[in-house]
């Protein structure tokens, strides 16, 4: 049977790993390849590692990095950043990796999403879709560039594209509730779920499993990832590596897999 996936999210900048509020105030945690290492222990679902520096500054994707990481992580792994064409996502895939999360280039060449897909399969191909509330008029506005550019598109509209072009899974990442603590954004989950007919998986906001059991238990099959949540302990976010044990995380499925008509 399906269940929901818990997934730790890793920012990289410069090869050090990295977690933002807001996609701003950036704290350095330490060496993502050891963090990698403690997640292998610790048995995760999935792990996304987005380097935000690739996109913003016109970079090419890290393949040390990508490669040192998809040789250490025993879980179904999501690198995303930097990738601009098929003949990169394949380079990427060769490496090990099982998702290429794709971003800007889901706005400015959404054609290329199908050129990826017929290189390495639909089901590996995923969009983050990163979202800020509209200052005026209420509503959401995609951005893009680790929120540095307002593409001025409803999420609604983008997302109907991203599944008319191919895409295999999309992960909605509120920017407003990034490194927060305060929660995932159910309004805007819930604007999109209905629409959403790949899998789905929500982030930004998340500061305790009660957030997490809150998203699966009214969305049902999802996934909820976080990056404070599962690299920070306590208010004065010292560093610390975690994630739910089997125990915890039956807790949590406990239910959800028949909600949402799952």
């Amino acid at each position: 049977m399906l269940q929901p996936r818990i997934i730790p999210c890793l920012l990289v900048r410069n090869r050090g790993l990295v977690k933002t509020r807001v996609f701003k105030d950036e704290k350095y945690v330490g060496d993502p390849i050891n963090a990698v290492k403690i997640f292998n222990e610790k048995r995760v679902d999935e792990l996304i590692i987005l380097d935000i520096d690739a996109t913003t500054h016109g970079k090419q994707p890290d393949l040390r990095l990508i490669e040192n990481a998809a040789a250490e992580c025993r879980m179904p792994l999501c690198y995303g950043g930097g990738i601009k064409s098929a003949s990169q996502a394949a380079q990427i895939f060769g490496l090990g990796v099982e998702k290429l999360a794709l971003s800007s280039i889901c706005v400015e060449r959404p054609e290329t999403i199908r050129a990826i897909a017929d290189q390495v399969g639909r089901q590996s191909v995923v969009a983050v879709v990163d979202v800020k509330k509209k200052r005026f008029f209420g509503g959401y506005e995609v951005w893009t560039h680790n929120g540095t550019r307002n593409t001025k598109l409803e999420p609604e509209r983008l997302v109907d594209a991203l599944q008319a072009q191919g895409i295999g899974e999309i992960v909605i990442n509120s920017i407003d509730r990034d490194g927060t603590g305060s929660g995932y954004d159910l309004a805007l989950i819930e604007s999109l779920y209905a629409r959403i007919s790949v899998p789905l998986t929500v982030m930004g906001g998340a500061g305790s499993l009660n957030d997490v059991r809150e998203v699966i238990h009214k969305f049902g099959i999802i996934g909820a990832a976080a990056g404070s949540l599962f690299v920070f302990k306590g208010k004065y976010r010292a560093v610390l590596i975690s994630y739910p044990s089997p125990e915890e995380k039956e807790l949590l499925f406990r239910g959800a897999a028949t909600l949402a008509g799952n």
